[in-house]
């Protein structure tokens, strides 16, 4: 029965470890394909800045929010490892707000839509704000609630 219990006790403690280190190789892995695919849409922005002869804004608009939206996860999966194991919430925030910003400008056929999008970037930044007003390492925060 002890040697049952010792067994239990070093599983409990290895397979935490197994599944961190798998989940950290798994992330090594997709922030090397996301810089590949921000490099490729830096390239096909600057072929179609330099090819297409039409004023459409649209396209150009979409294009940047879509490098902007692999660069902001990259950056995530850094903050991630420079956090000790640990997403920051409000990268997840950023890339909600970039890719409604995204949806507005694509697929802004639809008024109802839009407007949908744009409640949903209201909320995320309601979000990211009582995110900022939270003490996280700074209970001092007097700024907003008038504490002396």
């Amino acid at each position: 029965m002890q040697t049952l219990k010792k067994g239990y006790a070093f599983f409990l403690y290895l397979f935490p470890y197994l599944l961190q280190v798998t989940l950290n190789v798994v992330l090594v892995f997709l922030a090397i394909i996301l810089c590949f695919l921000m490099i490729k849409e830096l390239f096909m922005f600057s072929r179609i800045l330099l090819e297409n002869e039409t004023t459409d804004y649209q396209i150009y608009l979409a294009s940047i929010l879509i490098f902007f939206l692999y660069f902001e996860f990259v950056a995530m999966i850094v903050k991630y490892f420079k956090e000790n194991y640990h997403f920051p919430l409000r990268y997840f925030l950023y890339i909600g707000i970039t890719a409604m910003i995204r949806l507005i400008i694509v697929e802004h056929d639809n008024a109802l839509s839009t407007m949908y999008y744009s409640i949903v970037i209201l909320l995320l930044i309601i979000g990211y704000f009582i995110l900022n007003l939270t003490p996280r390492q700074r209970p001092e925060s007097k700024w907003f609630f008038g504490r002396e």
